[in-house]
């Protein structure tokens, strides 16, 4: 589910692929660092297409970065109680309306629909999305991650990966 997810994206041109990979959640809460590791481990690799961002939470502010982009990927954790693997969903801006007009209310953080909602509305144009859900089991303080988190950023990072090759 996961490859078919990511890799159907056959509209956008390999030459001019831009990829964003938004890696969020709170680093001193365990788990829910799983995002920033992902883009640590991402960056390390140093993809000359791929941006990357770690942040506690997903902010209006981003909405320039997502219109420069042509692929945006979200990665958060999800809570889960049992290892069922991540998921990804692909995902598109809504309260859109065909005249861009509406967008959904937006506080000092949101979720990436809404993200990719203020990006239409702002910037006229909204990258290719998906948002991977990591599985995670522990939220306490602390910044050491679960072994299901664990698994979970390396089966992320391998499916990322596989996916920029494919479009490289």
């Amino acid at each position: 589910m996961l490859k078919s997810a990511l890799h159907s994206d056959t509209a956008s041109s390999v030459a001019s692929a831009n990829f964003l990979v938004i890696g969020y959640g709170n680093p001193l809460h365990s788990d829910d660092g799983i995002g920033s590791q992902v883009v640590a481990l991402l960056e390390a690799q140093q993809y000359p297409n791929v941006r990357t961002i770690a942040t506690p939470y997903l902010r209006p502010e981003l909405s320039g970065r997502l219109a420069a982009a042509t692929h945006v990927i979200f990665v958060d954790a999800c809570k889960t109680g049992i290892s069922n693997g991540l998921t990804i969903q692909p995902i598109a801006a809504y309260g859109v309306e065909t005249s861009g007009a509406s967008i959904p209310a937006l506080g000092h953080g949101c979720d990436p629909g809404s993200l990719l909602a203020l990006t239409a509305s702002a910037y006229g144009r909204v990258p290719q999305a998906w948002w991977v859900k990591v599985p995670a089991s522990d939220f306490r303080e602390g910044t050491q991650l679960s072994s299901l988190a664990e698994a979970g950023v390396i089966a992320a990072l391998d499916q990322i990966n596989a996916f920029i090759c494919q479009k490289c």
